[in-house]
């Protein structure tokens, strides 16, 4: 493909022309990337990148079938949604099918956050309240009104940024959170923390609008909720008269396999009041979507003000939304994300057992994360380890990213098209990867014994299945995975040949 600049050029002009704020992925060395097909990406010289990070590119880079479906629809027609047009009706129709029954009524946006800012206003003109209930390390968006929300962000703008209306309920993560694993009810107990929240917020004169929570944590470490959690926080926000908005735009449309929605793995007797999507819904198009209930949404128009927006629901929008879920049917991306989710655990549970480093393997479908720690037992955790280690995945043309409120979290979140062979490559060029750091290290095998630790995770489904069945859901760690084994030191080669096109 010929270039207009030198990759050196196109640096340049980055820093002269785009703001300094807008960072790059490898800053040290950062990709130029033009052009990418289903699961992988490619550099100008044509050099092949395993794509381990992309949730965007949902159902593959530049799938032809989406694309298609854009261009034919661009041909005809694009324009707002105030002029009648069957896409925007027909993808409504589709899209809540896919959800419980009460969340029926869309509104059309651009982005996720564009998605989250719709959502608190149609939350706080519900009831008239104002005050929101977030996680610790939660990320809603880029927005005023969701960094306002998103502790991810204000904290790093000093201990005093916190807004009044704003509250921060302790993340439910159980492997470095307040409640571990070895608590007999995490869920019950992270969801009174959220309770206390709303009694001492009523005490102050202040009313809770919402309470919201991405349906499992990606920018705040890979968390996955204890099942139940949500109802609870559900029962306490809604007696307080909030709603529950589910933020599903890091790890909707399928990404836990099972289920198409990830708050589904709360189990069916969970509905949140407000659901938000975005990143996936359009494979790359710039789209998002905010679905509700019809008492939700006719409060929201009695206000008196009009909502449109001008590009949300365009033809071209639908057309592509639409594409993207037929794909996702046709190729049977779900039961992809957990066969190659289920197997992508095992192999990183092996390397749980093998590597002192890796402390903790959770994830569902293709929603993984690796707690890195420097030792097992305090779960220190390994930030300097795990940006080297993603620095020399680079390298080897394996794009991963860490993440988390210690920037410790290896994330596994690809393109559904992911198979089988790119997971045991991946976990393979890690395996060799961890063994080099820890030789250089001189990390001890001791390190590797933890205590009163599960193996498993288990989603509502999977409390009701006999012991041992197979589900694309898991926790691994610790005491249920317990060896005696020592730091794995047998050097390998990594398959390294440069691939060209």
């Amino acid at each position: 493909m010929e270039e207009r600049y030198s990759k050196a050029e196109t640096l340049a002009l980055r820093r002269k022309h785009i703001g300094p704020s807008c960072k790059v992925f490898f800053a040290k060395d950062p990709l130029k990337i033009v052009r990418a097909q289903g699961q992988y990406m490619f550099d100008e010289k044509g050099e092949k990148y395993l794509d381990c990070i992309n949730n965007v590119a949902h159902v593959g880079h530049s799938h032809p079938y989406v694309i298609k479906a854009a261009t034919k629809q661009m041909e005809l027609l694009n324009t707002n949604s105030r002029f009648l047009h069957d896409n925007l009706v027909q993808y409504a129709q589709r899209l809540t099918a896919t959800l419980p029954e009460k969340l029926s009524v869309c509104y059309f946006v651009n982005s996720g956050s564009e998605a989250n800012d719709l959502a608190l206003r149609l939350a706080r003109q519900y009831r008239g309240y104002q005050d929101v209930i977030t996680l610790e390390n939660a990320y809603h968006g880029h927005v005023t009104s969701l960094i306002d929300i998103s502790p991810y962000k204000f904290n790093q703008l000093g201990k005093d940024c916190k807004k009044e209306y704003v509250h921060v309920a302790p993340s439910p993560d159980i492997y470095r959170g307040k409640y571990r694993e070895d608590h007999p009810d995490p869920a019950s107990a992270y969801a009174e923390e959220v309770k206390k929240i709303i009694e001492e917020t009523q005490k102050n004169g202040r009313k809770i609008a919402a309470f919201i929570a991405e349906s499992m944590q990606s920018c705040g470490g890979q968390v996955i909720p204890p099942v139940g959690y949500f109802q609870k926080v559900a029962e306490y926000v809604r007696a307080a008269g909030g709603v529950f908005i589910a933020d599903e735009v890091q790890v909707g449309f399928g990404r836990v396999g099972k289920h198409f929605w990830a708050f589904q793995l709360q189990g069916e007797d969970f509905v949140p009041d407000i659901v938000t999507m975005g990143k996936p819904i359009g494979n790359g198009h710039p789209m998002s979507c905010v679905v509700t209930t019809r008492e939700i949404a006719e409060s929201f128009g009695a206000s008196g003000l009009e909502y449109f927006n001008t590009f949300g629901g365009n033809p071209v929008s639908c057309a592509i939304g639409m594409a993207v879920l037929d794909v996702i049917e046709k190729e049977d991306l779900q039961g992809n994300a957990t066969r190659v989710g289920n197997y992508l655990l095992e192999l990183l549970a092996e390397q749980k057992k093998k590597h002192p480093l890796v402390g903790d393997i959770r994830g569902v479908g293709l929603f993984v994360g690796v707690d890195l720690v420097k030792d097992q037992q305090k779960r220190t955790p390994a930030t300097a380890e795990a940006l080297h280690l993603i620095y020399k995945l680079k390298e080897h043309q394996i794009l991963l990213s860490a993440d988390g409120p210690y920037r410790n979290i290896l994330k596994f979140k690809p393109p559904m098209c992911f198979t089988m062979e790119d997971a045991k490559h991946a976990v393979e060029t890690i395996d060799v990867l961890l063994t080099e750091i820890e030789e250089a290290t001189e990390m001890k095998t001791e390190n590797n014994a933890s205590t009163n630790i599960q193996c498993k995770r288990k989603t509502a489904e999977e409390a009701s299945q006999p012991e041992g069945a197979n589900e694309s859901t898991g926790h691994v760690n610790g005491a249920a995975c317990r060896q005696e084994n020592g730091i794995y030191s047998k050097k390998r080669s990594l398959p390294s040949k440069r691939i060209r096109t």
